[in-house]
């Protein structure tokens, strides 16, 4: 819901570019509390938002989809998530805030594409190809454990380490990064794949495995 939702490549983390192109929390910060990182966040203030972006997903329109969510709960999402603002981690962090509600229907998840990638305004709309990340988001928000991330990030955890809230809401950052890798080779080159930190299967220890031999 930040206004990062723009077409084409951007900016890699780093570069030239507003404030909020650069910002990318990634997953290596599991000893920092929620409050440390949403500081460094440049956010939109809620008076920014199209009122069209806001009757979809937050829980005050009168049309909200599954997993709608308030800018401020929103961007607690992105950092325990690991993920910028631009268009492609908008897209993933939606997608997994509907999917961990585990009620979202194929059909809600096309009219979501539909109203993103058409009615949306820019910079706020997601082109159709971008909308793979979203597809992903969706995806992972179901296959982890968490449910209801939306309604797991209050206040009462804004003291605590990244670390421990990934691990009490099942956020496994072993695999957030294999989706990952796959958005990256869903959407390669843009400046939001180049960033992700990407794990493949192969690269985790089988259990059991005896490392010595």
């Amino acid at each position: 819901m930040n206004p990062s939702a723009t077409a084409g490549p951007q900016p890699p983390g780093g570069a030239s570019g507003p404030a909020w192109r650069r910002w990318f929390p990634g997953l290596d910060n599991d000893a920092l509390t929620l409050r440390e990182v949403l500081a460094t966040l440049p956010a939109a203030p809620p008076t920014a938002i199209p009122w069209i972006v806001r009757l979809f997903e937050n829980p005050a329109g009168w049309l909200h989809l599954h997993g709608a969510v308030d800018l401020a709960h929103h961007d607690r999402i992105h950092v325990l998530l690991g993920r910028g603002l631009l268009g492609q981690d908008e897209a993933f962090v939606i997608g997994f805030t509907m999917g961990s509600t585990k009620r979202l229907s194929r059909l809600e998840q096309w009219f979501f594409k539909v109203v993103a990638s058409c009615l949306y305004p820019e910079p706020y709309r997601i082109p159709w190809p971008t909308l793979a990340a979203y597809d992903l988001g969706v995806e992972a928000g179901r296959a982890l454990g968490v449910k209801d991330i939306h309604l797991a990030v209050g206040d009462d955890r804004l003291e605590r380490p990244i670390g421990d809230i990934r691990r009490e809401l099942g956020i496994d950052s072993d695999r957030l990064e294999e989706f990952f890798a796959r958005e990256r080779a869903a959407l390669p080159g843009t400046a939001a794949s180049q960033r992700l930190p990407a794990k493949t299967p192969r690269d985790r220890p089988a259990a059991g495995r005896n490392q010595a031999a």
